[in-house]
């Protein structure tokens, strides 16, 4: 992931130098990611062919300090878990920066709405203790959802936003789109309404009441219904000119406020093809 904090943000120089740990010479922040729980137990698993309850904690930090000692050597900053990631952050090359993450893995499924949680044994003061240079957030939103959902949303993000305003340490939020009707992300179906839902969400979180100072998120748009696309499936959502009006329209809600694009799972070449539509585009990302 990477972006360059825009100046026309107003931030304190405390975030702001945090910001500078988290980027290299050009001013960019180019981040390793290496905060996947039940997805990387899940991975080793399959690659040991063993059941997931076999690989245990041992095994999870084990593979974080290795990706931590090699990757980061090459990258501005690695963002990891409090789980397992915190003797990998210790094997971080010095001069790479770290975010830490300050949620739950997942979301609750025993009710509608995918609410999240913070991790129990974990505060905004404990992430700065350990040296991180940015509290990361990941939640689950779509502005389609039931309005009493997403208000609990908006407090539980408000919450965070002022916990890191006190202790002067960047709030990073990750949002990941979603069908409140159960359905495929993955569908054609969901392609089309995919630009409003992430559109909406980044119109959201970028009004300053929730004090979030880097919004990490999903490209607006499917590109393999992209038709013009080289990733293009052949079922269209939308032409590659509407596509690139969507790319637009998205960078242009947040204001001054920086953002970066994850890939949301995606495969590398959806995800490149991604990027590169989105800089032919012509949106504000590194």
């Amino acid at each position: 992931m990477s972006s360059a904090p825009s100046a026309a943000a107003v931030i304190s120089q405390g975030k702001l130098k945090h910001l500078k740990a988290l980027s290299n010479s050009r001013g960019v922040i180019a981040a390793a990611a290496m905060d996947q729980r039940g997805s990387l137990r899940k991975s080793i698993a399959s690659a040991r062919g063993v059941d997931q309850s076999a690989v245990t904690d041992a095994m999870m930090e084990e593979f974080k300090v290795i990706v931590s000692r090699v990757l980061t050597p090459h990258a501005s900053a690695i963002l990891l878990d409090p789980e397992w990631g915190l003797p990998a952050a210790k094997a971080r090359d010095p001069k790479c920066g770290l975010l830490l993450a300050y949620e739950e893995t997942g979301y609750d499924a025993t009710q509608p709405g995918r609410l999240p949680d913070l991790l129990p044994h974990v505060s905004g003061k404990r992430i700065v203790d350990w040296g991180a240079n940015a509290v990361k957030i990941l939640l689950y939103y779509t502005p389609f959802d039931d309005p009493k959902i997403n208000d609990i949303k908006h407090a539980f993000v408000q919450r965070i936003g002022a916990e890191c305003a006190g202790l002067d340490i960047p709030f990073f939020l990750e949002f990941v789109v979603y069908d409140p009707k159960g359905g495929d992300e993955k569908s054609l179906e969901f392609a089309k309404v995919k630009p409003d839902a992430v559109i909406g969400s980044m119109k959201e979180f970028a009004k300053p009441e929730y004090g979030v100072d880097m919004l990490k998120v999903e490209v607006p748009i499917n590109a393999n219904y992209c038709e013009g696309s080289s990733v293009y499936k052949g079922q269209k959502a939308y032409s590659k000119p509407e596509a690139m009006d969507l790319y637009r329209k998205a960078a242009d809600v947040t204001g001054s406020k920086p953002f970066i694009y994850l890939s949301a799972g995606v495969s590398n070449d959806e995800f490149t093809e991604s990027l590169r539509l989105a800089a032919e585009a012509g949106t504000d990302f590194s």
